[in-house]
């Protein structure tokens, strides 16, 4: 990189009133005076803000949801919530399934299976007016461009805005958790006591970890003046915070099928944890999983990321995708299409009991498993065809699946294991990868939690790949594994001190041009000084180790001095080395936005000093004028392109 020329007030008005290339694409010629990074000391860190009394935790998970709490006073005593009415058999009652039921005219009614059981016993001409929703957290891994204004799509086709449906809740968790924790104090809960924690995948982007904070200020979590009160958390993180205080005996050892017994029940598995040990995290969910790779440093305990973030859409709902498939191949695409729409009820509950016979699949298992038709599916079917479901099993050329006398579809085990298959193949292959670095050798635990961490077919197959390379742990309240450690998180946020950047951020500046180094389309002569446009200015690359509290600091003029906003656009990449914004696999992802109103000065230059922070489950940006030393409002945001 070119020694970068300190910019005068001039240049830069000048290079504002012909538009450069970098201009064109949207961006100030801005010339950058003073990149360099900085560690910060513990000591000047900023004020941690109000005290609470109370820090609850969120899991929004795409098949299920909970909370669980821990007061500051006795922090080793995590609460997880009061049981649920109405669960499902051979499921654990600990969290509630992540559905939402809106009336007719698009008012919150419920949520979990008071939701899903008022949604069932609706009237079928009554319930198609009626929105209800599940597994609509994937919405927001797979929206490319996600905005304030994505929507989903209800059950009966119906459209409503995401924002909406993820406030109404968290407002359902806040009120169920201030409920309880005003039971418990035996006065109300005040909401100004509580730090929330909410959970999300570590693969997440930044668009979709800011959603998450837009839909809690809009539910009236917390407030846009105390945004300290909301701590985003990464899932994989909370379960290896979790995991490195397990008890032994929480804990299953897939290798010898046993709980860790021959030491005392009190060691931790910190116990068999030493100075610099390396564990990976295999969060298998609903909806994603997320691998992370961690290293701790004792005496404190403290995590060191050593890979970034890495996964994917593989959680268990692609296994009821996969039966969705079976039941299209049978029946036709379009009845099952026709039949979600005209009797949605029927179709949760066809895959209720899908879910149920789901988690009974095994390795070993040689009996079938019989799945229970509603009988308004054989009824519809006959409408529609003609002709019964047991002729359309004879005539449809899938062996594995019989009609049974019963009324139930029967699915050999092979059958079954095919639906996990292309699954279970995903993260196998993304395991095999990760195992590959460079970065992650010697793994001594491999830790399998969320909930698709139950199924015997997957821990079959993880034992099979890694071939007793790393011992593998499963806890066991594997559920809830993320919960406990989200609220762990709450009370110590700083326990992670290293993470690793999932991304190359950046902004578009002008250089010194130099013959030879840069490309001549790139050239831009202004009085005489010949510049080279759109630079990409790396704040900070993809994989790169970002310690807690590490500032990334640059600093910007305004084009005028009658300015009253600066907006720069900020770049990012999935490479490491970028040259130019405009090379390709480079967007625009986010504004970074500086407020000058009011710190004009006599400085015949302002320089505005921004400070960004890469180092949490957030980026967060400050700036400071450096003439006045006044604070200047300073945001990132990444929602609204």
């Amino acid at each position: 990189m070119t020694e970068k020329e300190p910019a005068t007030e001039n240049l830069i008005s000048d290079a504002m009133a012909t538009p450069s290339p970098a201009k064109s694409m949207g961006d100030p010629g801005i010339t950058p005076l003073s990149p360099s990074h900085t560690q910060q000391n513990d000591t000047d860190q900023v004020p941690s803000g109000p005290s609470f009394m109370v820090v609850v935790a969120i899991d929004f998970g795409t098949t299920s949801s909970g909370y669980a709490y821990a007061f500051t006073k006795e922090p080793e005593c995590i609460h997880t919530m009061r049981r649920w009415e109405g669960g499902d058999p051979g499921v654990s009652n600990q969290k509630t399934p992540t559905t939402i039921l809106l009336t007719p005219d698009r008012k919150f009614h419920s949520f979990g299976y008071a939701a899903r059981d008022f949604y069932h016993d609706l009237d079928p001409t009554e319930s198609k007016h009626w929105l209800y929703l599940e597994k609509f957290k994937m919405k927001l891994h797979t929206t490319a461009n996600l905005s304030i204004d994505t929507d989903i799509q209800a059950a009966n086709g119906k459209r409503v805005k995401a924002l909406d449906i993820f406030a109404y809740a968290l407002a359902f968790f806040k009120e169920q958790a201030l409920k309880e924790l005003s039971d418990q104090t035996g006065s109300d809960f005040d909401n100004n006591d509580v730090r929330w924690v909410i959970t999300v995948p570590a693969i997440w982007k930044m668009p979709a970890k800011q959603f998450m904070r837009e839909a809690a200020y809009k539910s009236g979590l917390v407030s846009r003046d105390n945004p300290e009160h909301l701590i985003i958390a990464l899932e994989p993180e909370a379960a290896s915070i979790y995991c490195r205080k397990l008890r032994l005996h929480q804990m299953i050892d897939i290798d010898t099928r046993t709980n860790q017994n021959g030491f005392s029940p009190t060691d931790n598995v910190g116990a068999g944890m030493t100075q610099g040990d390396r564990y990976v995290v295999v969060d298998c969910g609903g909806g994603t999983v997320d691998l992370t790779v961690h290293q701790i440093r004792l005496p404190e305990g403290h995590l060191k990321e050593l890979y970034k973030a890495s996964g994917g859409p593989y959680g268990s709902i692609g296994i009821d995708y996969e039966f969705e498939k079976l039941l299209c191949k049978i029946f036709g695409q379009d009845f099952i299409d026709q039949f979600k729409i005209k009797r949605p009820a029927a179709w949760v509950d066809l895959m209720i009991a899908f879910e149920s016979r789901k988690r009974a699949a095994a390795p070993d298992r040689t009996n079938p498993l019989n799945i229970n038709l509603p009988f308004s599916f054989i009824d519809y079917y006959k409408k529609f065809r003609g002709h019964s479901v047991e002729h359309a099993l004879r005539k449809s050329n899938v062996d594995f699946v019989k009609w049974s006398s019963q009324g139930m579809l029967r699915m050999n085990p092979d059958a079954m294991n095919a639906l996990f298959k292309p699954t279970i193949d995903h993260i196998i292959q993304h395991l095999t990868e990760l195992f590959e670095k460079p970065e992650v050798c010697d793994i001594k635990f491999l830790f399998l939690v969320g909930g698709f961490a139950e199924s015997p077919l997957l821990q079959q197959a993880v034992q099979n790949m890694l071939q007793g390379r790393s011992r593998i742990i499963i806890p066991h309240d594997v559920g809830l594994t993320i919960l406990k450690g989200a609220v762990l998180f709450g009370l110590d946020p700083g326990v992670i001190k290293v993470r690793r950047s999932p991304l190359t951020y950046g902004v578009g500046v002008l250089n010194r041009f130099v013959e030879g180094k840069h490309p001549q389309e790139k050239l831009l002569v202004k009085d005489g000084t010949r510049w080279c446009t759109d630079v990409f200015d790396t704040f900070i690359s993809a994989d790169q180790s970002v310690a807690l509290g590490e500032l990334v600091k640059r600093s910007y003029t305004p084009a005028k001095p009658s300015q009253q906003v600066i907006v720069i656009h900020v770049y990012c990449s999935e490479r490491e080395g970028v040259g130019f914004i405009s090379e390709p696999g480079v967007k625009k992802c986010g504004t970074l936005r500086l407020d000058v109103s009011g710190t004009e000065s006599a400085a015949p230059r302002r320089e505005i000093q921004t400070l960004m922070q890469f180092g949490d489950t957030e980026i967060r940006a400050m700036a400071v004028d450096v003439a006045t030393a006044r604070t200047v409002k300073a945001s990132i945001d990444f929602l609204s392109h």
